[in-house]
């Protein structure tokens, strides 16, 4: 069956605070474990007004002592930006809190710009490509086999499941090769999904950790009771990718009706490519395209994602989506 997750950026709102997007993210956690989401993961990001999540570790805390029985976790942790051995140490520190509820989720993404990159590491001589390297580092931290010759206090022995994730086939392969669950950030890079699931699967090869492939991806839904209420509340995320591709991102701004409209042709085809792993309306609506998505890929488990300014109608939205999987049988 089919697994339902969310993952949540943490939005500051425009004309709301850090605090505020905090004490939201803890509140919609509690309700995302209520109605049965298998997940709740947050993302790390730097030097972005509009999103709370930078110090994800810490934000993973907040979120895990708010719940109960939800998992926690990062989608993703980025490695470039971190040694191993401060991520083994801050995991392990977090599966010690919160015991088998913590997952980490890995990118080799910056997050971030140059600017911004350069200010987290202090150099740039870290290598993106060093990423296979560094995950088997912090495997290494984690299973405490001594090849390090270091002992992760806290995170030797931590039971921390790891993940590979990503937006081209890059991390398909190599969480193929390391026996890794695998997670695609198609809903907003959708262009080498199915590519990538395919190597994912073909190449998988079994682990301590992982029998058999194990593969989510992304996808926004934005529900409301009808299409045109959907429609409204989806274009907040809209005016966002907008301003982030244009290079002035900003903080999640109030709907705008009539959005799509008023953007011409040139700015409703990027949103359109970008946002294509999309389902946005009505219960009906919505239903028909988490079907469409999961016939097509096969998912193990769909990583639900959206921003919606008011915070009840985000809460809605889930409440509903919740709803149609578990009709659909798709079930955490």
């Amino acid at each position: 069956m089919t697994r339902y997750s969310l993952l949540d950026l943490v939005p500051v709102v425009e004309g709301g605070t850090v605090s505020q997007a905090l004490a939201n993210a803890a509140d919609l956690a509690r309700h995302a474990e209520s109605v049965g989401f298998q997940r709740y993961w947050v993302a790390e990001h730097h030097g972005m007004t509009g999103i709370a999540s930078a110090a994800t570790a810490v934000v993973i805390a907040h979120i895990a002592a708010a719940t109960s029985t939800i998992r926690v976790g990062s989608g993703g942790i980025m490695l470039p930006n971190h040694a191993p051995l401060t991520i083994a140490e801050q995991f392990g520190t977090l599966d010690a809190l919160f015991p088998g509820r913590i997952d980490l989720g890995l990118g080799r993404a910056p997050g971030s710009d140059q600017r911004v990159a350069r200010a987290m590491r202090r150099t740039l001589e870290t290598d993106a490509n060093a990423f296979p390297q560094d995950v088997m580092e912090l495997q290494s931290y984690f299973a405490n086999d001594g090849q390090t010759g270091i002992v992760a206090t806290p995170g030797a022995g931590a039971d921390v499941d790891m993940w590979i994730l990503g937006s081209s086939t890059f991390g398909a392969q190599l969480a193929a090769a390391l026996g890794l669950p695998y997670a695609f950030a198609s809903h907003f890079a959708p262009d080498a999904l199915d590519a990538a699931l395919a190597i994912y699967r073909r190449d998988f090869r079994p682990s301590a950790r992982l029998a058999k492939p194990h593969a989510m991806a992304g996808f926004n839904v934005f529900a409301a009771d009808t299409d045109a209420e959907a429609e409204l509340l989806a274009s907040s995320q809209q005016q966002s990718f907008v301003a982030l591709r244009t290079g002035n991102p900003r903080q999640l701004p109030p709907p705008v009706a009539g959005y799509r409209e008023s953007l011409g042709a040139q700015g409703n085809q990027i949103l359109g490519h970008v946002l294509q792993c999309s389902a946005v309306g009505s219960p009906a609506t919505v239903a028909r395209g988490i079907a469409a998505f999961v016939e097509r890929t096969g998912v193990d488990e769909v990583m639900v994602t959206s921003a919606i300014y008011d915070h009840d109608a985000r809460k809605r939205s889930l409440s509903i989506t919740a709803g149609v999987m578990q009709d659909m049988k798709i079930a955490a």
